[in-house]
């Protein structure tokens, strides 16, 4: 295990995409996807900081399988689908970022790309973060292979120290192998791997 300083002030816990659709029993549920759940209310308690991500799509977008893209529909805007897991431990009045909002892929919290023109555009992440002094992001959530890989690389990329709780995510292996693959390109990327479980 990496030895990392102790969670501080200017620390955060980003938590990605932990929504029913993403659990087992959800239109693209991740293998195992919440057993996580009861890590991350461990996790929460210990940051001064936490902000959650939410996959929040229209009906129609080329994101979804029957609008040209390759996932079912998930996550549709107010639905059982796109809320967050019953079991994770959310504050009402904790910071939220819903991405995919206007037919974006949606994968990072930082930034979405409009599948149809390429175009990048960013969501409020990365301004709350700096307005909140934040330095260091520790990742979890769903799913390692997507959007806590997406979120990981741009949060290098922006500058803050990066790490993601390897413990606290599950892929979901569209081709086998594709979490390993994932973490590794975190790793090359400039991503920290920490353990969650902290004994």
């Amino acid at each position: 295990m990496t030895q990392v300083k102790p969670i501080g002030e200017d620390d955060l816990l980003l938590v990605v995409d932990v929504q029913n659709d993403f659990c087992p029993g959800g239109r693209l549920a991740v293998p195992r996807g919440d057993e996580v759940v009861p890590l991350i209310n461990r996790l929460a308690e210990k940051f001064r900081h936490v902000v959650l991500t939410q996959d929040w799509h229209p009906p129609s977008t080329p994101h979804f399988e029957k609008d040209g893209g390759i996932w079912p529909v998930h996550c549709v805007a107010d639905t059982w689908g796109a809320e967050l897991h019953p079991d994770l431990a959310a504050p009402s009045d904790v910071a939220r970022i819903r991405k995919g909002t206007n037919g974006e892929d949606g994968y990072s919290g930082f930034t979405m790309r409009d599948p149809v023109t390429g175009q990048t555009v960013a969501t409020g992440l990365e301004p709350l973060l700096r307005d909140a002094g934040i330095e260091r992001v520790a990742v979890c959530g769903l799913a390692t292979d997507y959007c806590v890989k997406a979120t990981a690389l741009d949060a290098a990329r922006l500058g803050f120290d990066t790490a993601v709780l390897s413990d606290a995510i599950a892929a979901v292996d569209l081709q086998p192998e594709d979490g390993a693959r994932a973490l590794k390109e975190m790793h090359d990327g400039g991503v920290t791997m920490w353990r969650a479980v902290m004994r």
